[in-house]
C-alpha cells in the first residue's frame, strides 16, 4: 500500500487493546492526578461496581474476564488521556488496537465516556457468548515468510474457519477461528519456516467470522448511542482509513468485530501523514513494541504510569 508523504511533524495517540491489562494499572495515575481519579470514579458510577478497585488490585482472574477487561482498559486509557490533555499534550491523530478504537473515539470527542464503557462491557460479553468455550482459538505466528500466510490458512481450514485476526507487524500475525483449524495452521506455519507459532490463552476467537453473532448483537447498542464528528481524525481498524464523522465511527466499530485489525497499515498511514511521535496511552507497552518492529526509526513513548510524564515533557 502506498501513501502520499506529508513532511510536517505530528503526534498520534495509540490506545491499547485486550491483553495489555494487569492488576495495578491506573493506580499511580489516580494517586498523582485528580483528573485521572475523576475518570475512574465516573467509570465506577456508570457501571455500578468498583471497576477502579479491580484495576488497582485485581484479582487477575477477574480482570481477565473479557467483559471486565474491556471497560477496565478503556477506563485507564481515558484517564491517561485526560492527564495528557491537562498537561497540554494533544494528538493530531488517534488510533486504537481493537478495543482501543473506543478509547480513541472518546479522546477524539466522538463518543461519551459513559456510553463507551457500557458499549465495551456488552461487546466483551457478546464476544464471549458468540462461540462456545473450547470451540474457537487464536495463535500468534512470528516471522512467517509473508507469501505463505494465505496458502497456510486455506490448507488448514478443511471446512472450518481460520483467518488473519491481527496484522500486528511485519513479523507478527495473529490468526483466529475454529480450534482444530487454528491448530493445523500452527503446525503448517512451523513447517513453512515460522520462527514461532504459539497458541494464545484467550477466551474466544476475536476478529474472525465466528464473531458475526456478536457483531449483530452489538449493532443495536451502537445504533442507540450518539456519535459526534471527531475533533481529530482517527485511523480505523477495519480499513486502516482516516475518518472524521460520527457515522464513520459507528460503522467502523460495527465492522471491526469479525474483521482483522490492520495495524501495520494503520501505522504506515500515520507515518505517511507526517506523524513522527507516537504515544501509547493506557496500560502496558504492547503497541510501542509493535511500532519499533513496523518502523524502527519512529519515536515511541508510553503513558500509563505517573512517572511516564517526565519522558514526554
Amino acid at each position: 500500500m502506498f501513501y502520499t508523504v506529508a513532511p510536517m511533524s505530528k503526534t498520534a495517540f495509540l490506545f491499547p487493546g485486550q491483553g495489555s491489562q494487569f492488576a495495578g494499572m491506573g493506580k499511580t495515575l489516580a494517586a498523582a492526578f485528580p483528573s485521572a481519579r475523576r475518570i475512574l470514579d465516573e467509570a465506577d458510577q456508570a457501571l455500578g461496581f468498583s471497576l477502579s478497585t479491580l484495576c488497582f488490585e485485581g484479582p487477575e482472574e477477574a480482570l481477565k474476564l473479557t467483559e471486565n477487561t474491556q471497560p477496565a482498559i478503556l477506563a485507564v486509557s481515558t484517564a491517561a488521556s485526560a492527564v495528557l490533555a491537562e498537561h497540554g499534550i494533544h494528538p493530531d491523530y488517534v488510533a486504537g488496537h481493537s478495543l482501543g478504537e473506543y478509547s480513541a473515539l472518546v479522546a477524539a470527542g466522538s463518543l461519551r465516556f459513559a456510553d463507551a464503557l457500557r458499549l465495551v462491557r456488552n461487546r466483551g460479553r457478546y464476544m464471549q457468548e458468540a462461540v462456545p468455550v473450547g470451540t474457537g482459538a487464536m495463535a500468534a505466528i512470528l516471522k512467517l515468510p509473508a507469501d505463505r500466510l494465505e496458502e497456510i490458512l486455506q490448507q488448514a481450514a478443511q471446512g472450518e474457519v481460520v483467518t488473519a485476526a491481527n496484522l500486528n507487524s511485519p513479523d507478527q500475525v495473529v490468526i483466529a477461528g475454529h480450534a482444530g483449524a487454528v491448530a493445523r495452521a500452527v503446525e503448517l506455519a512451523k513447517a513453512a519456516g515460522a520462527k514461532r507459532a504459539i497458541p494464545l490463552p484467550v477466551s474466544a476467537p476475536f476478529h474472525c467470522p465466528l464473531m458475526k453473532p456478536a457483531q449483530e448483537r452489538l449493532k443495536a447498542d451502537l445504533d442507540a448511542v450518539r456519535f459526534e464528528d471527531l475533533r481529530v481524525p482517527l485511523v480505523n481498524n477495519w480499513q486502516a482509513r482516516e475518518i472524521r464523522t460520527g457515522a464513520e465511527a459507528r460503522q467502523g466499530l460495527y465492522h471491526q468485530v469479525p474483521n482483522p485489525v490492520r495495524w501495520v497499515d494503520t501505522i504506515r498511514y500515520l507515518i505517511a501523514q507526517g506523524v513522527d511521535r507516537f504515544i501509547e496511552v493506557g496500560p502496558g507497552s504492547v503497541l510501542t513494541g509493535l511500532l519499533r518492529n513496523i518502523e524502527p526509526g519512529a519515536r515511541g513513548f508510553k503513558f500509563g504510569e505517573a512517572a511516564d510524564l517526565d519522558a514526554l515533557r
